[in-house]
């Protein structure tokens, strides 16, 4: 008879803690006979902080528990902090929202930390039992948040899009899954990994190269890269504004984890198989998101294209394969995330006469009337375009570098002009603030928490090259204990 062991779960300690805390707080807003959205907000920021306290310091070496399924390592514990400060922060923006457009609801926060641990177990997935579950906990809230206005059409049609097309890319993704179970007997990344380096030597059965393009294809869904980008645009504009963001914000930042984890664990010794199909979702995404934006008036459908493009030059990052390349990417997501929360937290103070708009021309002469939140957008843009000595330009010269250092030049030159023709919708943005001329200003803004948001990230962007060791010395170690 088979002795027993229990798991170890001090590793697991963080995800166990937001958990309970998640559940709690829905049976008290369930209990509650007046809905505290406030209390309920303000008890999930704190969780969040919590355990984003607890990830930093339980573990630093890699600790696998729960038969190899789960594992805590350097680079697992930097990209849930990042996971974790975005969650926060996206529930802080979107208090005055909320009650605003009449969704300020319990299940709000709530549903938002069911999809924070979905992509922190995501994170620390080592199986693919593991990486599928953390997936779906992510996803199924995302759905609900996508439709949370009921009463808008658009609302409703984005989380339909969002749900329809994300279970399409669940059966992808799990088809791909049951390929590589077929062909190796495990579901175990180590397991995979030795399979792997064994087909290497006497070539690649089909049905494994099969099934690792379709997983490929399952995660690209979930960052919008081109060509599974279809819902981003439509849910992007139709879900509420406080949602975009958090979609904006967060959720890739897990999922380009995942595949960073995927593609330099079981997929390292199959390099060249898996390196053209990265290459050519990144070229899809950089120059779509560079060429489709430039025609949008809405600046949700503006920054959804943009963040298409922002995922391709991570990718780009990726197919270097190498600790380099990893190490740009972590930094490219961070000051992605941080460029992202500012961009949004500009939209959501757009409103005219207690109305949002969200057409680029309503900030027709913004500079005049609120010079201070002008600044703050044109700091963002610039960035966001690669404009030094912005944050941004240097997480790009970090992928570009990488992405040289691997001999991927046409990749590079491909990166350099797609971000040479997306600087003209950023651009255009400014230019709107600034020449010309007022036609109807947009309210005085009386968010405090917003206007914070805003100048930190402008602050972050600006002071990144006075500063950058912290962020670099972080990602450089996390990416080293990835591949170690």
């Amino acid at each position: 008879m088979t002795e027993f062991i229990a798991p170890a779960f001090s590793p697991a300690y963080p995800e166990i803690f937001l958990a309970i805390m998640a559940m709690i707080l829905l049976m008290l807003g369930v209990s509650t006979d007046k809905e505290d959205y406030r209390s309920i907000s303000r008890f999930s920021i704190l969780s969040l902080i919590a355990v984003g306290m607890v990830v930093i310091r339980l573990y630093e070496g890699g600790v696998t528990t729960f038969g190899g399924m789960f594992v805590v390592d350097g680079f697992s514990s930097f990209m849930k902090v990042l996971v974790l400060f975005g969650a926060a922060v996206s529930i802080g923006m979107a208090t005055r929202y909320a009650r605003r457009e009449r969704i300020m609801r319990f299940e709000y926060p709530v549903l938002i930390l069911f999809s924070t641990l979905g992509m922190m177990l995501m994170i620390s997935a080592n199986d693919l039992m593991a990486l599928y579950m953390g997936l779906e906990l992510q996803s199924l809230p995302l759905y609900v948040l996508a439709a949370m206005q009921r009463d808008s059409v658009r609302s409703t049609e984005a989380g339909l899009k969002y749900f329809i097309l994300g279970a399409l890319s669940s059966g992808i993704l799990l088809y791909g899954m049951s390929l590589l179970y077929g062909y190796t007997g495990t579901t175990q990344f180590a397991g995979l990994a030795a399979a792997f380096e064994s087909f290497s030597h006497g070539g690649v059965p089909l049905g494994v190269m099969t099934g690792m393009v379709l997983l490929m294809c399952g995660m690209a869904f979930k960052i919008s890269a081109v060509p599974f980008h279809m819902w981003t645009p439509d849910v992007y504009e139709g879900s509420p504004t406080s949602v975009t963001a958090f979609f904006a914000i967060v959720p890739k930042i897990a999922a380009l984890a995942l595949m960073a984890r995927i593609l330099t664990g079981p997929f390292g010794n199959m390099v060249l198989h898996w390196q053209q199909v990265i290459i050519l979702l990144s070229v899809a995404s950089m120059v779509l998101g560079a060429v489709a934006a430039i025609g949008q008036r809405n600046i949700k459908r503006m920054l959804a294209y943009s963040s298409i493009g922002h995922m391709g030059y991570a990718l780009s990052g990726l197919c270097a394969a190498n600790q380099t390349g990893v190490q740009a990417v972590l930094v490219y997501a961070a000051i992605y995330m941080v460029m992202s929360m500012g961009a949004f937290a500009f939209v959501l103070m757009m409103k005219r006469k207690d109305r949002m708009v969200e057409d680029i021309y309503d900030l027709s002469g913004l500079s005049k009337t609120q010079p201070m939140m002008a600044l703050g957008m044109a700091v963002i843009m610039f960035s966001m375009a690669g404009i030094p000595p912005l944050a941004g330009f240097f997480g790009k010269l970090y992928i570009f570098q990488a992405v040289v250092n691997a001999q991927l030049y046409m990749l590079a030159v491909i990166g350099v002009l797609s971000s040479v023709v997306a600087a003209y919708y950023y651009l255009r943005v400014i230019k709107v603030m600034y020449f010309d001329a007022e036609d109807e200003a947009l309210d005085a803004q009386e968010d405090r928490g917003l206007n914070l948001v805003m100048m930190l990230s402008s602050l972050s962007l600006v002071t990144f090259i006075l500063v950058p060791a912290p962020l670099i010395t972080a990602a450089r170690l996390a990416a080293e204990t990835l591949l170690r």
